[in-house]
């Protein structure tokens, strides 16, 4: 990473007044003197200011409560988007690991974390993700075993992964899936005959929303709840 680049993630000096402090000669790597602000640094590097060591700047990893309304999107025009409710320093580095439907509340993960984002996305890892489903009409009995056999999404060469649904009342349900196809979750009920009037994600992997974040607020994850998703 280019030396500004390194300091100014690490602190909350601007990346200009960094190059500029950097060309005073107020910085060492390895105890070396440098002023050239495009300088290489790697982690293992030790890089001081005025003496002080600076550490590398970690990774960063939140969940959000997200309300309805709000797109899981970096920008819109439209409407607030997701990023738009994480106050956090260097905001723009970060990214939403897994979206949710503008009217669909609940668990949103967000990093800066490429690797962890797509560990936590990619197919491959089969991440399951739990629901509160409202439908609109009432459950009928051989939802369970119809989702547990993978249901045939229309336009779709394959069915979907077997999911799991707990009934909760003659119109909700918790439902499990193991993948993220577009508006999966709805469709599947389409499919069914029925539809969702509410959607509610409270689960993903190991990782579950906090129940005191009232919607719209975040936390930081836990070093535990990170290391869930591997």
């Amino acid at each position: 990473m280019r030396l500004d680049k390194y300091i100014s993630n690490a602190t909350d000096i601007s990346r200009s007044e960094v190059k500029r402090i950097i060309k005073t000669g107020a910085v060492e790597i390895d105890d070396q003197v440098t002023t050239n602000p495009a300088t290489k640094v790697t982690s293992e590097q030790k890089v001081s200011l005025d003496g002080s060591v600076i550490s590398a700047c970690k990774h960063r990893y939140f969940m959000l409560n997200k309300p309805a309304g709000v797109v899981s999107v970096s920008k819109d025009k439209h409407h607030p988007t997701a990023l738009s409710l994480v106050y956090e320093h260097r905001s723009d580095e970060l990214q939403i690991a897994g979206r949710l439907d503008i009217d669909t509340t609940g668990l949103l993960l967000i990093t800066d974390d490429g690797k962890w984002n797509h560990r936590l996305t990619s197919p491959r890892s089969k991440c399951t993700k739990v629901y509160t489903v409202t439908l609109g009409n009432p459950i009928e009995d051989n939802y369970p075993e119809k989702l547990s056999l993978g249901v045939q999404l229309d336009g779709e060469k394959h069915r979907c992964m077997p999911a799991t649904m707990t009934k909760i009342d003659s119109h909700c349900l918790t439902l499990a899936i193991g993948e993220g196809k577009y508006h999966q979750v709805k469709r599947m009920f389409v499919a069914l005959g029925n539809h969702v009037v509410k959607l509610h994600r409270f689960r993903v992997g190991g990782i579950t929303l906090d129940e005191d974040l009232a919607e719209g607020d975040y936390r930081a994850l836990s070093e535990a709840e990170v290391a869930c998703i591997g």
